[in-house]
């Protein structure tokens, strides 16, 4: 009888998890909810540059509680916005994005993101060290001008490239720039027991980034700068996924590319859309990352709402679920709360019945979720009331 009841129980959540789209043990894993938290131009941490350690350890203290509130189970924290850092690191200068100055640390030796892990875990919540690879500036000449003597890009001014857009970039195309990369990974993981590194969607800048120079020097035996382009960026995360897998622990290994990889319309096998497709303008295969098993996770920028013309939220949602089935590799979809609470109510944004939307179909589709961005939650009291509350009912 007790065998009978087990295989009953046992053949219950099968039938569930395969009405959800996931496989068995996914249905009972706990959901991923996470916040980003971004440090570039002081959109959420810290909110004004500084090096007092008091005024850093409250602000962080503030936003975990915040998010430990609101239920959510992780936090990516954007440690590397612009070749810097939020840590004491060998290779990159203190960011001035922390304590204003790239050559100032924070007071009374405080290390940002060994306290950020340590409340994140006294919380109950993971913390995965967002990095930027390539981005070396936000504000053009002014900033370059102000890097650290010891910054990478000083050191080798021959692996930047200054874009149209007037900022500067290190050429994804030099081997020795995606060694300092993979390096700095490397350094991450050896110093800090965080739970995951995570990318964000900055790949290549856009197609007119100047390096022809670099493909003249690296790219023989490819006929298209772009598939080398391409080649160059799937060497990084290949490489990436081997120094993460190759570490201690259960460290996750996680991109969150832009939500559309191509549209049907240029490549047979992309989603039913007519938006900005990453395949072509950042060099970005991320359905090849997911066939090839080099991340744990993927998590698309899926900005757009149910029904919209060009980029249909649920088109893409649905596409991304059949390009993770089976794989192996969790879907989690990077959501706009940046956008609920518009004040028109003739817009699909207006109040929070988008996002409630769109948290319906992930529950069938995708494995969890990520927040964009934590200040814009907080500063929303309809949204943030409506995350407590559906963490208080266990959803």
């Amino acid at each position: 009888m007790r065998l009978f009841r087990s295989l009953s129980v046992f053949l219950s959540l099968s039938f569930l998890a395969a009405a959800l789209c996931l496989p068995a043990s996914a249905a009972q894993e706990e959901r991923w909810r996470a916040v980003w938290v971004s440090s570039v131009y002081n959109l959420d941490y810290p909110l004004t540059a500084s090096a007092d350690a008091g005024k850093l350890r409250s602000e962080a203290d503030a936003i975990l509680d915040g998010c430990s509130e609101m239920g959510m189970n992780a936090v990516i924290l954007q440690v590397r916005p612009s070749a810097d850092a939020l840590y004491p690191s060998d290779l990159f200068p203190w960011s001035a994005y922390l304590t204003g100055d790239q050559q100032t640390a924070p007071e009374e030796g405080l290390d940002p993101l060994l306290y950020w892990l340590e409340g994140a875990h006294a919380r109950g919540m993971q913390l995965h060290a967002w990095i930027n690879p390539y981005r070396i500036t936000t504000r053009r000449e002014e900033e370059f001008a102000s890097l650290a003597p010891q910054h990478p890009a000083r050191l080798h001014p021959d692996w930047v490239v200054r874009y149209t857009d007037g900022n500067y970039y290190f050429d994804p195309g030099v081997p020795e720039v995606r060694r300092l990369v993979a390096d700095g990974v490397r350094e991450i993981l050896e110093r800090y027991p965080v739970d995951g590194i995570h990318l964000d969607d900055y790949f290549y800048p856009g197609t007119d980034f100047e390096d022809a120079a670099t493909f003249a020097r690296y790219g023989a035996g490819f006929g298209s700068r772009d598939n080398w382009r391409r080649q160059n960026v799937n060497l990084l995360v290949k490489e990436l996924s081997e120094i993460v897998r190759a570490a201690k622990g259960t460290v996750q290994y996680g991109i969150s590319p832009m939500g559309i990889w191509a549209n049907e319309a240029s490549l047979p096998e992309g989603s039913q859309t007519l938006g900005g497709e990453t395949y072509f303008s950042h060099f970005a295969d991320s359905k090849k990352w997911v066939e090839n098993g080099w991340v744990d996770y993927i998590c698309p920028q899926i900005y757009w709402n149910i029904g919209h013309k060009s980029a249909d939220y649920e088109t893409l949602v649905r596409w991304w679920s059949g390009i993770t089935e089976g794989t192996g590799v969790k879907l989690y979809i990077g959501m706009a709360d940046y956008q609920a609470g518009a004040e028109s109510p003739e817009s699909p944004w207006y109040g929070i019945g988008e996002i409630q939307k769109q948290l319906s179909l992930n529950e069938t589709l995708a494995q969890g979720e990520a927040h964009f961005r934590y200040q814009l939650i907080a500063a929303n009291a309809e949204l943030r009331d409506y995350y407590r509350q559906r963490s208080l009912k266990g959803s």
